[in-house]
């Protein structure tokens, strides 16, 4: 049984490769540069026989050789598939890029805006290839995990360092251009492009794959989406979420419910938990937790990654997951109230849950945060803003839902009118029902 769906996930594998494949061909013949990570294969085919598919071949061969001085012994024998497979992966790719190349070899856009165009449909190509190369998770590109060998090596972040990958061999490529052809080709505007759109093309197209699950896994769900039911024998309880702007009164909300409900409430103990559970510096997870940098940037460190995030986990990823298990044994203690953390998110496949989302007009919330939060005044509209975007770019990137979407909650609440006693005596109802409902 596990063995046909490791061959489903290796045939979704390649039909991925050949779809990057045809990403990069079209990114090619739009004749505005090609993408980072093909930049100095693209240049290099420019004033040699080989060609780009072959030069390709020859690049990440070169870079499945440099691996092992990064590696230990132990390490190549525990990853001798992963660390072998690079090999075959490599000339399949370089092939099909080969194939791509021939089969569009009559494109050839002369206008600019024909050539933006096409530029255009090869990144969204590019991006529905690498989203589902993720999603197959079983094998990775040569240039990928050289530099997850580097991570491990030298302990360094994996976004940042692939970023620094990916524009180093554009660098390259520029050099190799300006040496052997007296001027930069291969490198234009479109190189730029491709860099920033494809990662959050990436990003808002990979939640549409979940329709694949089932076929390449005995279970619908994996990882941080794993069903958050309650564990056979277990008694079936409540668990009230608390999404909210910044300003809206959730955490006060959450006090009152707590008060009046007689369960207890997790917010501002996350972040001595996450602590525990993740070994990152408590300071730390308080100036960051739920700030990541913005969505734009974490997708264009995103951009071109064939691995799973699980796989190349930053600080603020290791903080998301461990917090996420935090959520997780917290509601199968027991009833609670959890604020904030996606908790809505993860905890979306347990039977008994209550998810609100606590919303106000500018007024209140500019009102609340300067008489109850102590915030200056003259700073409490971009405080609020910046509070805002910071946890609409958690949410979304780690979840792939829209933050605040009526659709994915119980109770919408404008506590602005309706005041937080109106609010609290309506989840308490809702509470109710559902506490009745498991009984």
């Amino acid at each position: 049984m596990q063995n046909k769906y490791l061959i489903r996930r290796y045939l979704l594998f390649a039909i991925a490769l050949f779809i990057n494949a045809m990403g990069v061909a079209y990114i090619t013949k739009a004749s505005l540069g090609t993408s980072p990570i093909t930049s100095i294969t693209y240049v290099a085919s420019m004033f040699t026989p080989l060609s780009m598919g072959q030069w390709t071949i020859v690049l990440n061969l070169l870079f499945v050789l440099l691996e092992l001085p990064f590696m230990t012994r132990r390490q190549v024998r525990e990853d001798l598939r992963m660390y072998l497979s690079q090999v075959v992966i490599t000339f399949f790719f370089g092939l099909c890029i080969d194939l791509c190349m021939f089969i569009i070899q009559g494109l050839n856009p002369v206008a600019y805006l024909s050539q933006m165009v096409n530029l255009l449909i090869g990144c969204v190509i590019l991006a529905v290839g690498i989203a589902l190369e993720v999603k197959a998770d079983v094998a990775m590109m040569a240039g990928e995990y050289f530099v997850r060998v580097l991570v491990k090596k030298f302990h360094r972040d994996f976004g940042y360092l692939k970023l620094a990958f990916d524009w180093t061999l554009v660098a390259l490529a520029v050099m190799l251009s300006l040496v052997f052809m007296g001027g930069v080709y291969g490198v234009r505007e479109g190189t730029v492009i491709a860099a920033l759109l494809v990662g959050p093309i990436v990003h808002f197209v990979s939640p549409w794959y979940r329709f694949v699950d089932r076929w390449i896994s005995p279970q619908p769900a994996t990882g941080i989406q794993a069903s958050a039911s309650p564990a056979a024998g277990e008694e079936p309880h409540t668990v009230i979420t608390i999404a909210r702007e910044y300003g809206s009164g959730g955490h006060l909300l959450g006090e009152m419910l707590a008060k009046e409900l007689g369960i207890k409430l997790y917010d501002k103990e996350f972040i001595h938990l996450a602590a525990q559970k993740s070994g990152i510096d408590e300071d730390y997870i308080h100036r960051n937790e739920q700030s990541i940098p913005s969505f734009w940037l974490k997708c264009i460190l995103a951009a071109g990654s064939e691995t799973a995030r699980e796989r190349s986990l930053s600080p603020d990823d290791v903080l998301f997951v461990a917090e996420s298990n935090i959520i997780r044994e917290l509601a199968a203690k027991g009833p609670c109230i959890i604020v904030g953390r996606c908790a809505d998110y993860v905890l979306q496949d347990r039977p008994h849950l209550v998810k609100v989302f606590c919303y106000a007009d500018a007024q209140s919330l500019y009102r609340r945060c300067t008489e109850e939060y102590g915030v200056p005044a003259d700073k409490a509209k971009a405080e609020i803003a910046r509070v805002n975007r910071n946890r609409i770019a958690h949410y979304e990137y780690y979840t792939g839902e829209r933050w605040g979407d009526p659709h994915r909650y119980d109770l919408m609440l404008n506590t602005g009118s309706m005041g937080l006693e109106t609010a609290c005596q309506l989840v308490a109802g809702l509470y109710g029902k559902s506490l009745h409902a498991s009984t």
